[in-house]
């Protein structure tokens, strides 16, 4: 993943979608439905599931309070296939007209590791286990609000018994900065009543140990994945969360956070094809002639060279779904983070590369990750860095991938946050986050109760980083990264890791820290279990 999605997930934006706010121009059905509320239902049941949750009172208008603004959010959602599923409205307060310190305080709540999602799919692959997808309604709703908030009553809606009250939240909304954080508090309190231990690797994991009895319940805002080994054991599971929240149980996982989930012979076939779509219609751009490759073999992106772009948002727009697509796209992930290094200020050549990404997207629209039926008793990483790859700052790009048995569940494409004096120091500090990485994905897999026993190999394709992580041996230009060295050493005097030299036409990360030719990229891309969804699939 990118530098801006490593602490988690992101949801898309819907980038095709109707969105419109009661302070833009409406058209002329919704105008209807804000002076005929009955007109439109899907206003009128969000408006009853907040009168019936008791979401908020109808107060005289205090003096000298802040009070929040609220709009109606209208969507479009889609299905797996990208068809028109139902229209929606949500009534969303408009956070900015919040004040800290006054009507909210901590924001924080945590987001889901694509790591960790990927970890646990293989985990359900390998053993087999029923994976079911659930969907909390208006799960914002559900979180106690701490602070207090007056809100002006919902377009539409004002009660013309009160018109001059306002709302006085008991719950939290969606739009209110508060409200991510609130309902996380209010789900983790509950699920940890059931006997679900919080993930230490992981906050938004949750583990459920009694006897033989296992259960895994992945959580990213209102969307959960749930796992366990008997049928049984999942449908209790379900029958308690529906007990507490209004919950959907749509049945075996095959659309999760724009993912789609496809079951075939071999395992499980995570895709992107619709979201690739509505970013190559977004970018104008479906006539265009694919290409093979997502960047050039030569060229090097500069901060300094070409005009600026006259139109900076679209080219942040795209950038920024582009991102989101290397949650099953690790081949363009090198590519995705060197655009996204001049966001602040894009120029010609920066959208030029972002348009030869999108080139390639249409060529393998269909492609995505392959999770194989396998072992999962071993960790193996590649690590690899691109010394002075960057032509403004000289600072080195390192990345890698790490492999659960045979398949891809862990990558990074990330600039180094200094400048290496020498390729042995900029091939270290890459060998030094594989490390960190693998670290975590085996204390991860602790927690999941599949231990791993085996030591894990870290693949470099410079000879001198092998060295270094084996013997004793100090220089002159490494001196000043002795606690990369010191970390790596200790792993491996105590036999956790063993970093083994690898020639370069099998180092692939390589993919993850520059362009490669046409030959080299697709044979790398097949061996990071990159497929397209041709094949038969079956269930789903």
């Amino acid at each position: 993943m990118t530098t801006r999605a490593k602490a988690g997930i992101r949801k898309p934006k819907q980038i095709i979608s109707l969105l419109t706010i009661t302070k833009s121009p409406i058209p002329k059905s919704y105008k209807l439905a804000l002076s005929d509320p009955n007109w439109n239902p899907a206003m009128t049941v969000e408006n009853d599931a907040m009168l019936k949750t008791r979401t908020w009172d109808l107060v005289p208008w205090p003096p000298k309070v802040n009070i929040v603004r609220s709009m109606w959010l209208y969507t479009h959602k889609h299905d797996a296939d990208g068809a028109l599923k139902r229209h929606k409205a949500r009534l969303v307060a408009n956070g900015k007209s919040q004040e800290e310190g006054v009507d909210f305080t901590e924001t924080f709540s945590p987001v889901v590791k694509p790591a960790t999602i990927r970890t646990v799919l293989n985990v359900g692959v390998v053993c087999d286990w029923p994976i079911h997808q659930l969907d909390v309604q208006n799960a914002f709703l559900h979180g106690d609000l701490e602070e207090t908030v007056y809100m002006h009553q919902p377009p539409g809606f004002v009660d013309p018994a009160y018109p001059n009250h306002v709302c006085k939240l008991r719950k939290t909304i969606y739009g209110l900065k508060q409200a991510p954080r609130a309902w996380n508090s209010r789900f983790k309190k509950f699920i940890n009543n059931l006997g679900f231990i919080t993930s230490k690797a992981d906050t938004s994991l949750f583990i459920f140990r009694k006897g033989k009895d296992l259960a895994y319940l992945l959580l990213y805002v209102d969307d959960i994945l749930l796992t366990a080994p008997t049928k049984a054991l999942l449908q209790h599971v379900i029958d308690s969360l529906k007990s507490e929240f209004p919950m959907t149980d749509m049945g075996k996982a095959h659309h999760f956070l724009g993912i789609k989930v496809e079951y075939n012979e071999r395992g499980m076939f995570l895709s992107q094809a619709s979201y690739a779509k509505e970013i190559i219609d977004h970018a104008h751009m479906e006539d265009c002639k694919p290409i093979a490759t997502p960047v050039d073999v030569k060229s090097k992106l500069s901060a300094n060279v070409g005009e600026l772009l006259k139109n900076p948002t679209e080219y942040r727009s795209l950038a920024g779904a582009l991102q989101y697509l290397t949650f099953t796209r690790p081949d363009i992930s090198y590519a995705v983070h060197q655009i996204c290094l001049y966001m602040h200020s894009p120029r010609v050549p920066h959208f030029h590369a972002l348009k030869r990404i999108i080139r390639y997207v249409k060529g393998t629209i269909n492609h995505g990750l392959q999770l194989y039926r396998g072992s999962i008793d071993t960790l193996t990483a590649y690590s690899d860095a691109d010394w002075g790859g960057c032509p403004d700052t000289r600072r080195s790009t390192s990345g890698y991938c790490v492999f659960l048995g045979p398949n891809l569940v862990s990558w990074s494409a990330k600039r180094q946050p200094t400048v290496s004096r020498s390729s042995s120091e900029a091939e270290y500090k890459g060998v030094a986050n594989t490390v960190a990485e693998l670290c975590w994905l085996r204390n991860l897999m602790l927690e999941l109760h599949f231990k791993i026993i085996k030591a894990y190999v870290v693949y470099c394709d410079y000879i001198s980083s092998v060295y270094l992580a084996n013997n004793p041996v100090k220089h002159q230009r490494t001196k000043h990264v002795e606690l990369d060295i010191h970390f790596v050493r200790e792993k491996v005097a105590i036999g956790e890791v063993k970093v083994v030299h690898v020639p370069s036409s099998l180092q692939y990360a390589d993919i993850f820290t520059k362009g490669l030719p046409t030959t080299l990229f697709k044979e790398f891309r097949d061996s990071l279990t990159i497929r397209s969804s041709d094949a038969s699939t079956e269930g789903g």
